[in-house]
């Protein structure tokens, strides 16, 4: 997508729902609670550290990066970070979050779609970051990873976390285990799933917020095809996990481990819930 294309229509609708949730992501109730995240700067999970590992000294490009937490965090590690999103209300949390840390100096933030970001930033990154809940709202993943490519440095990696294939094509409103139903498709439709629903008002991280853009549209892409997406983008794949944990509670009945992951409970027969790639650049 060039500068001169017009803006698809899924990407109106998807920045529209971004737009009018992060204000309400960076106020009083919300899930995301940013009074604790100034007091504390650190919100990222057991399952990306292990895997990311020290980022001290290196430079980190975050894919669709929301109102920053992420990035910030790993800025809170030690690395120089720079956080790309498309939504302009959301980078604006971002920035005044770098200005109450004082880490204006080691993160910057870009508004960007990520299909467009090569015409608006430049150089290379130690690592290129995206985590929990991204590529589901893109309808090609080989792109992004042909654009996770062209940032990383020669041996550099990108490192991708995010909800297993396999678990979107269930219900996640069943209440039980008894009551998961396949409903949506596992392999990627050319159109998207469209959500719309008295049920898609709020968000995640504010589910009782009255809102008004609630349509959102969305894309499956299966396991192969993240993996196959990294390979012909010329990156060396040297870590695929599935997890049986997740960031949150992705079915009603998942049960909180106490470590900010969530699980099925004992007894059932498992599938995964996550899955994490990471994929080096080779040249260095």
């Amino acid at each position: 997508m060039s500068a001169d294309e017009p803006t698809p229509p899924y990407l109106e609708v998807n920045r529209a729902w971004w737009d009018e949730r992060a204000p309400l992501h960076a106020g009083p109730g919300s899930g995301y609670d940013l009074d604790a995240f100034r007091r504390h700067p650190d919100r990222l999970h057991s399952i990306e550290l292990a895997e990311v590992g020290d980022v001290a000294g290196k430079t980190l490009l975050h894919l669709q990066c929301h109102i920053g937490t992420d990035t910030l965090s790993w800025a809170t590690r030690g690395a120089t970070v720079t956080g790309v999103d498309f939504s302009p209300p959301a980078l604006e949390v971002a920035r005044g979050l770098a200005r109450d840390l004082g880490m204006e100096d080691r993160a910057r933030f870009v508004e960007s779609d990520v299909y467009r970001l090569p015409e608006v930033l430049d150089g290379t990154f130690d690592v290129v970051f995206a985590s929990w809940g991204a590529i589901a709202w893109l309808p090609d993943v080989a792109r992004w990873f042909r654009v996770a490519a062209h940032f990383v440095a020669p041996g550099g990696f990108v490192y991708l976390a995010d909800g297993h294939p396999t678990s979107w094509i269930f219900d996640e409103y069943a209440a039980a285990p008894a009551d998961l139903r396949v409903t949506y498709p596992y392999f990627t439709t050319r159109e998207p799933l469209t959500y719309l629903g008295p049920e898609e008002t709020g968000s995640y991280a504010v589910p009782d917020a009255p809102t008004i853009h609630n349509a959102t549209h969305e894309w499956v892409h299966p396991l192969g095809s993240i993996v196959q997406a990294a390979i012909d983008a010329g990156l060396t794949v040297e870590m695929l996990h599935e997890h049986e944990a997740v960031p949150w509670r992705m079915f009603p009945f998942l049960v909180d481990g106490g470590d900010d992951l969530y699980r099925l409970p004992d007894g059932m027969p498992s599938f995964p819930l996550a899955f994490s790639i990471r994929a080096w650049k080779p040249g260095a």
